[in-house]
């Protein structure tokens, strides 16, 4: 096969962009003042698309790139990419999968410990001068609760592994039933929040589980319940989860993850029971240039054989 033409469709490191201009001699979208008017002009240049599960890759973009063969992304999640339409023009997606899952579950066994101990909490209450005139709140025993995994995909059998350390009860909701497993199953994801301790959200996003986590979920979690999120923020009605926390629905959250990244609502970021993050579950130097690895690997084979090998 012909060496592939491609597209970058966003920044990434300085390392991954040089990387791939210097490999591939891909051109960088993001620098074109009007993007659709250069694809409009010049999409048919293009045989492979290199994006993130940030930018992914929607259909007005794949209808300017006509020959279009391949979509080479960043990261596990695509809900950002029209799937669907690049199977309808077979179209190849290839992601990077279990590279980042121990990343991702370390950082969620990190969140259920710093949201139960007020770690953030009592850090800022430290730094703010409050330990000198009086004691901090008190936190919650992560040791032996009710652990509900919301997803028992690669990286949720991976906070599993972890949580076993802590001789937490296992939970889960799956769309599937894992026979193989014998932990407590819950066939909706209201049933595992109410019998849950923690609930923690390792689902995929997109249409599927967009808003799974409901006003309903939240309330049967309940106030002694925390919500752990590091899927994706479409995964839950966050009107409805900045309700929960600020009437004391739910005893905290501890999020990675949100509907409008990089906005988050101010009544989280206000919330002494909230933590927040910016998306950083897989990063790590190690994660990320395993992801990278990854990306380029993909875009060889396809080169080579005219076949990705992560496909969606």
């Amino acid at each position: 096969m012909k060496k592939p033409t491609v597209l970058q469709i966003g920044s990434m490191t300085d390392r991954f962009n040089q990387r791939m201009a210097e490999t591939w001699k891909a051109h960088p979208l993001w620098t074109e003042a009007d993007p659709a008017a250069f694809l409009a002009e010049n999409g048919a240049k293009f045989d492979v698309v290199a994006t993130s599960a940030r930018y992914g890759c929607r259909e007005a973009q794949m209808k300017l790139l006509p020959n279009l063969a391949a979509i080479c992304s960043f990261g596990v999640g695509y809900d950002a990419i029209d799937v669907d339409v690049a199977k309808g023009r077979s179209i190849q997606v290839s992601n990077t999968p279990n590279v980042l899952n121990d990343c991702v579950a370390d950082l969620a066994m990190g969140l259920i410990i710093d949201v139960a101990r007020r770690m953030s909490q009592t850090d800022r209450f430290v730094r703010e001068g409050k330990w000198l005139s009086g004691a901090p709140p008190l936190g919650t025993q992560v040791f032996r609760k009710k652990l509900g995994i919301v997803g028992l995909g690669r990286i949720g059998r991976a906070v599993v592994q972890r949580a076993s350390g802590f001789e937490m009860q296992i939970g889960y909701s799956d769309p599937i039933r894992d026979h193989r497993v014998h932990y407590h199953y819950e066939p909706t994801a209201e049933g595992l929040a109410e019998w849950a301790d923690f609930l923690v959200l390792t689902c995929i996003g997109g249409p599927a589980t967009k808003g799974l986590v409901s006003r309903r979920v939240l309330e049967a979690l309940g106030p002694t319940g925390y919500l752990i999120n590091v899927s994706r923020g479409s995964v839950v009605d966050e009107p409805a989860l900045v309700e929960a926390v600020t009437k004391g629905t739910i005893a905290g959250a501890a999020l990675d993850v949100y509907a409008s990244e990089p906005n988050v609502p101010a009544e989280l970021i206000a919330s002494p029971n909230v933590v927040v993050l910016p998306h950083i579950a897989s990063g790590t130097a190690e994660t990320r240039l395993a992801m990278e690895e990854l990306v380029f690997q993909n875009l060889a084979a396809f080169a080579e054989t005219g076949e990705v090998i992560n496909r969606v």
